[in-house]
């Protein structure tokens, strides 16, 4: 991605921000344990830096990267680096043609859903560093008012951290062709895509081909239709390929509401979509379910579609309407390319709802609830099926112009049958309470204090726990 930029990028001003963060954890129960719970103090130093391009709108540039050193102190002392990197960029090589994105990040992923669901500096028991890339050329070209055409390459990969997944990489390519502004109520369009997965353990290839039309009955409703055919190679036993079409419609009764749904029919049974959003004066309304054939490389590696991914931003950073990744990684935004999944191998039917709701209170009061449901079907018949469910409220109270309140509350399901729990069906119920301060001491330094209460009830006695714990942070940029 360097090469293909790095004319442009010489003349680009540089914003370089270094940093160094600090924590001290107390926990009542380090190990997540029901028979055996263990005290600890962790203490952790993180410097790091955040580099971010300026002055130019044809190459934009974020990184955001993190070294954490944790030391533990209890019954079962350790030491960990834990690296945690956010990167990506973009550029138009050619004007109105040609341009390039790329994406590259580093975090610690839950192994299991149902081991100890603690972050990597209290216990890394049960995460693994993964490692993610994507870089992606593409052209786009007008056809005057008649069409609008995009050609796609993304070469991408997943590395896991011991083995845990098979490492992997994907290339895709993909290519549309969509009616320009000639056409008013009458739109169409043909989209085409491959995708090959290679690993250690499999290789997987993911084909569709399809034409959708719409028209408007009215301004603010139109119907649409898509037919298509998927030739899909995977190891399955209930069929990889097959003819698709879905049917809906689109609404928009005004300018801050919106609504789309549909449904239809794949290889793999019937299927339904549903998108929404509603933008009052002090609230904002968001709804979406969709469904589709996945497996965990290519989730690993799904950059483009952001309605996939779970977002945790900073308190106070205000995204655009619909942000790219760029936007979120240079606002400091924490994007979950698993949707609170574990790793695990294997081709899935994934099923996913997320809604949720944000209020302005007043200037100083925001709360905000989410709630998301993620089923995966495996697809082959001796990896059965698992699935999260969770809500989450919060709210963020802002005492002085230096100092913030804020608490949340969550609840989370995971349940798997048998197959996929190993054995025996497994259903947990996650309930996490956090109160936390947070305080500007200055410009650059700023501290928090966190108590968090963290409870697991079990269908399998032995998995109950409870814990508390108590965080001290304090950051300072330079």
């Amino acid at each position: 991605m360097a090469v293909g930029f790095a004319s442009s990028a010489q003349a680009l001003d540089w914003d370089f921000v270094p940093s160094v963060g600090a924590s001290a954890t107390y926990t009542d129960n380090a190990n997540q344990s029901a028979t055996n719970p263990e005290d600890a103090l962790i203490l952790s130093v993180s410097p790091g830096f955040s580099l971010t391009s300026k002055g130019s709108r044809r190459v934009q540039a974020s990184v955001n990267y993190r070294l954490s050193g944790v030391a533990r102190f209890g019954e079962d002392q350790s030491t960990d680096l834990n690296h945690n990197l956010g990167a990506a960029g973009k550029a138009e090589l050619i004007e109105d043609f040609l341009f390039i994105d790329g994406s590259a990040r580093i975090s610690q992923e839950l192994i299991s859903l149902f081991g100890s669901p603690a972050d990597a500096d209290i216990n890394d028991s049960n995460r693994a560093t993964v490692g993610t890339y994507s870089i992606s050329p593409y052209i786009q070209k007008r056809f005057g008012t008649f069409a609008n055409a995009q050609a796609r390459y993304t070469t991408g990969g997943a590395i896991f951290e011991n083995d845990v997944a098979s490492d992997s990489n994907t290339n895709t390519f993909s290519a549309g062709l969509t009616s320009g502004t000639r056409f008013n109520d009458l739109s169409w369009g043909l989209n085409y895509s491959i995708s090959k997965t290679d690993s250690d353990t499999t290789d997987n290839t993911f084909e569709r081909a399809s034409a959708t039309v719409g028209y408007a009955l009215t301004r603010k409703f139109r119907v649409f239709g898509t037919v298509g055919q998927e030739w899909n190679d995977y190891l399955s036993t209930t069929g990889t390929d097959g003819s698709s079409y879905s049917a809906g419609f689109g609404w928009s009764p005004t300018r801050r509401t919106s609504v789309e749904a549909s449904m239809g029919e794949r290889y793999f049974g019937n299927t339904y979509s549903l998108s929404g959003s509603h933008r009052a004066r002090k609230s904002t309304w968001t709804i979406r379910y969709s469904e589709d054939v996945s497996d965990i490389s290519q989730l690993a590696t799904n950059f483009n579609d952001l309605q996939l991914v779970q977002i945790a931003c900073p308190a106070g950073v205000v995204l655009p309407t619909n942000p790219t990744l760029f936007d979120l990684i240079n606002a400091g935004c924490d994007v979950n390319l698993f949707y609170g999944t574990s790793i695990t191998n294997g081709v899935f039917i994934s099923k996913l709802l997320t809604a949720g709701v944000s209020w302005n209170l007043s200037s100083k009061t925001i709360l905000s609830m989410t709630l998301s449901d993620l089923t995966r079907e495996y697809q082959l018949v001796n990896q059965g099926e698992d699935r999260v469910q969770s809500a989450t409220g919060s709210i963020s109270y802002r005492m002085s112009p230096q100092t913030t309140a804020s608490g949340s509350l969550s609840f989370t399901r995971n349940s798997a049958d048998a197959l996929a729990a190993g054995g025996t069906a497994r259903e947990d119920d996650l309930i996490n309470l956090s109160l936390g301060l947070t305080h500007s001491f200055a410009e650059k330094l700023s501290g928090a204090l966190t108590f968090r209460h963290t409870e697991r009830d079990s269908n399998e006695a032995t998995a109950d726990y409870q814990e508390n714990s108590l965080t001290a942070t304090v950051n300072m940029r330079f």
